[in-house]
């Protein structure tokens, strides 16, 4: 009773992540405990980062806590080691049913600790000592306990094998070329497992995508069906039933598809582990005895590549629908408006007036350079892991909260910041980035800051636009819709505005300016450029050109 009582204690300051005994435990605002390591590599692997979970009961905080250790716990723990684990390690030194028992102890027997080749006999701690202390069991070889010692004998003489038969040298070889093939076996699984890991996360990724489309597929239904709200508004709401429909259909597909490659990794992993375990034998003699009957286990076929579709398609055939409807309906109220002359119903028109020519833009670094604008970033707006250096022109992102006064123009959400300066005119500044990802932005004063969407990402409403840089490749953002960018990846980015003109313009520095993507608008209030840092570690920079 004493040592169950002792177990279900040890259960209770247990690690629900690692389940072994609290390390450094913190708990958490809910009343979960974990060890604080484990709590911070669950995290560090959320994807977006923007809601933080108790594995347990799956609270979640708008923000990461910040984790402090408790000194109850850790003394709890500290007082199990020293004694309930300590009397329930005693008990478990006795031989069970599926132990080696120590052949040497009479009456009740202690586990065995190792066996011996030579003596063909297996020993406790107690009964081996004289193996460690005696020099004549010098020579005798000691391995894992074995229940297979018998093995060892051979049949033809009665004698153990290895003093009549001097094979080991042979053995050994044999078992070396052997464990290279089991090497071989082990590495092409272990990248099986990795390509199925990728497969996975890009499985993860349709399902987010499709998810977005259809997203966006039910408000572009909802905004045409909205134009003629009198005439077919119970349509819309069917419509929106079927793409939700659609949608279960192909992320019940792609979930399907995840859980089978789960599968085969988890099937693989086992494998793994016990070609390992095999390898790892230090008896040469039971390593050839078991090599066979693991042949089936280093050779599988490989399973077919997953494709991905692209995820709008799933949903097109809906939109253009949807339109096809929109023009027929536009058709008819044509046809009826032409039967009414618009002068009696409408006022006359002024004429209207051509709009201004925007002034040529440069073609050279030289030219842009005459625009130069200095910018500094504003330490008021920036995230609590933003970290500004060089007086206030370079962000870098830390894994930690810094200390940042509460401030009202501050970004809660999304790793970002804003420069001080508010830009008009015509103007050019550069930004200098490094690591996984960063968004050089422009956007009005007035971004949301606070509010947990993806619309106070820079690019992801109306109010911004922003280029995404990574090494690979670019992609434009705006109003929350992606365009990708052809260019060769440059680690420095220029930025022309010409606020009065409407134009707001990405180039690439290198050698030579190389134009990424132009963006002709209105716009109605100063802007302000913007950072958007993605990845713990990343950073960038206002070049200084004065």
């Amino acid at each position: 009773m004493a040592q169950s009582g002792m177990n279900l204690y040890s259960q209770s300051i247990s690690c629900s992540i690692c389940l072994d005994l609290l390390k450094d435990p913190v708990a958490l605002s809910c009343g979960h405990s974990y060890c604080m390591k484990c709590i911070e590599t669950h995290w560090d692997g959320e994807d977006l980062k923007t809601t933080y979970s108790c594995p347990q009961c799956r609270k979640t905080f708008t923000q990461r806590p910040v984790l402090d250790k408790n000194v109850l716990l850790a003394e709890l723990v500290e007082e199990l080691k020293k004694t309930g684990l300590q009397a329930a390690a005693a008990d478990h030194c006795y031989a069970g049913d599926e132990d080696v028992s120590c052949d040497v102890c009479t009456g009740r027997k202690m586990k065995a600790v190792k066996s011996c080749l030579v003596c063909l006999v297996s020993y406790c701690e107690k009964h081996l000592q004289p193996h460690y202390e005696s020099p004549a069991f010098k020579k005798h070889q000691l391995v894992e306990p074995s229940k297979n010692l018998q093995e060892n004998i051979c049949s033809r003489h009665d004698e153990v094998k290895k003093m009549i038969h001097p094979t080991d040298h042979k053995d050994q070889g044999a078992a070396e070329r052997m464990r290279k093939k089991l090497e071989e076996s082990r590495l092409n699984i272990q990248q099986r497992i990795q390509d199925r890991q990728k497969d996975v996360k890009l499985l993860q990724q349709e399902m987010k995508d499709i998810r977005v489309s259809a997203d966006k597929t039910v408000e572009d239904s909802k905004k045409m069906f909205s134009e003629l709200i009198h005439l077919i508004q119970n349509r819309s709401s069917e419509v929106e039933q079927q793409i939700r429909s659609q949608q279960e259909t192909e992320e019940s597909r792609v979930k399907e598809l995840q859980e089978k490659l789960e599968q085969e990794i988890r099937d693989l992993e086992r494998k793994d582990a016990e070609l390992k375990q095999i390898s790892d034998l230090e008896d040469h003699t039971q390593f050839l005895h078991k090599y066979p009957s693991v042949s089936a286990l280093s050779e599988s076929k490989p399973s077919s590549s997953i494709n991905i579709q692209r995820p709008l398609r799933h949903f097109e055939d809906v939109t253009a629908a949807v339109k096809e409807l929109r023009g027929k309906l536009e058709d008819v109220l044509k046809d009826t408006w032409t039967n009414i002359s618009p002068s009696d119903v409408l006022p006359p028109q002024p004429e209207p007036q051509p709009a201004l020519e925007p002034e040529q833009e440069p073609t050279t670094r030289a030219g842009f350079l005459k625009y130069f604008q200095e910018i500094t970033l504003d330490p008021n707006t920036a995230h609590t892991h933003l970290v500004l250096s060089d007086k206030n022109r370079r962000v870098t992102l830390k894994d930690y909260q810094n200390f940042h006064p509460d401030h009202p123009d501050r970004f809660t959400d999304w790793f970002q910041v804003l420069s001080r300066e508010s830009l008009t005119g015509r103007c050019y500044w550069e930004v200098e980035w490094r690591g996984g990802g960063v968004y050089v932005a422009v956007t009005y004063k007035n971004v949301r800051r606070t509010r947990r969407s993806r619309e106070c990402g820079f690019g992801l409403d109306d109010r911004s636009w922003s280029l995404y840089c990574d090494g690979s490749r670019y992609t434009f953002w705006y109003k929350n819709t992606k365009t990708p960018v052809s260019g060769r990846p440059s680690s420095r980015i220029g930025v022309y505005l010409d606020h009065g003109g409407g134009i707001l313009s990405f180039y690439s520095v290198s050698q030579k300016m190389k134009l990424l993507h132009r963006v002709q608008t209105t716009f109605t209030e100063p802007l302000h450029a913007g950072l958007w840092l993605y990845n713990y570690g990343d950073a960038a920079k206002f070049i200084d050109l004065q």
